[in-house]
């Protein structure tokens, strides 16, 4: 499994706003097209003002599959215009597992 950690640095002010959005709008679209959420967090000490999610995949194809069956889908892409103006930046991260850890929730 690998996992894509994402990080986006919002506008001061507007975690709240873009969490409740998300919850309602975001989340579940995106949540049966990608399909394994391994985490989603907000930052309280350190970087403030930043949204940290990660879903896990079983290869990289599999999340090129997904992330564009994400994008075909009109209600994300109108869910994407109103979150946009919150973000300051956006950065995304593949994370793969050491050879002594064992992920779980997805087979090979």
């Amino acid at each position: 499994m690998i996992v894509e950690q994402r990080t986006y640095t919002l506008h001061p002010g507007q975690h709240n706003n873009y969490l409740e959005l998300y919850e309602a709008e975001g989340l579940p679209i995106q949540l049966p097209i990608l399909g394994h959420l391994v985490g989603y967090y907000f930052t309280d000490i350190g970087p403030l003002n930043q949204i940290i999610h990660m879903w896990g995949y079983r290869s990289l194809d599999e999340r090129a599959l997904r992330r564009k069956n994400l994008f075909e889908d009109k209600n994300w892409l109108a869910y994407i215009e109103k979150v946009r103006p919150m973000i300051v930046s956006q950065e995304s991260k593949i994370l793969l597992p050491t050879p002594f850890f064992k992920p779980s929730g997805l087979t090979p």
